[in-house]
């Protein structure tokens, strides 16, 4: 596996991230801030897009920034189970960290947050 290609455009404050350079895919919204661009027959990710990246990077005094992944609850099943398994494994789960909040005991609301290497 080739390392990912990493890209900063201060002005926008917008962090790419390539994982296959020249790659076509599809793109779909993780959260307001994050985009996952892959390829959905080989179930790859070919990239991340993160907006706002100081921001997302913003430590809190409890810890690490968490966010929900909202983006998923517009999508099919299938799509869901696909875009899941791709966050869950290296290159994304090298950047993202993918986990769940409960507010009770029969709700879960995903939630990711930036490793701390990004």
């Amino acid at each position: 596996m080739t390392q990912p290609i990493f890209n900063y455009d201060e002005i926008s404050d917008t962090l790419y991230i390539s994982f296959a350079p020249g790659d076509q895919g599809t793109g779909i919204e993780l959260t307001s801030h994050i985009l996952l661009r892959f390829n959905k027959p080989e179930r790859k990710a070919i990239g991340l897009t993160l907006l706002e990246y100081s921001l997302l990077a913003q430590k809190t005094d409890m810890g690490p920034r968490s966010f929900p992944l909202t983006g998923l609850t517009d999508l099919s099943e299938e799509l869901q189970d696909i875009v899941l398994d791709i966050l869950q494994r290296p290159p994304v789960s090298d950047v993202l960290l993918i986990s769940s909040y409960t507010p009770s005991i029969s709700e879960a609301i995903r939630i990711m947050l930036l490793q701390a290497a990004c």
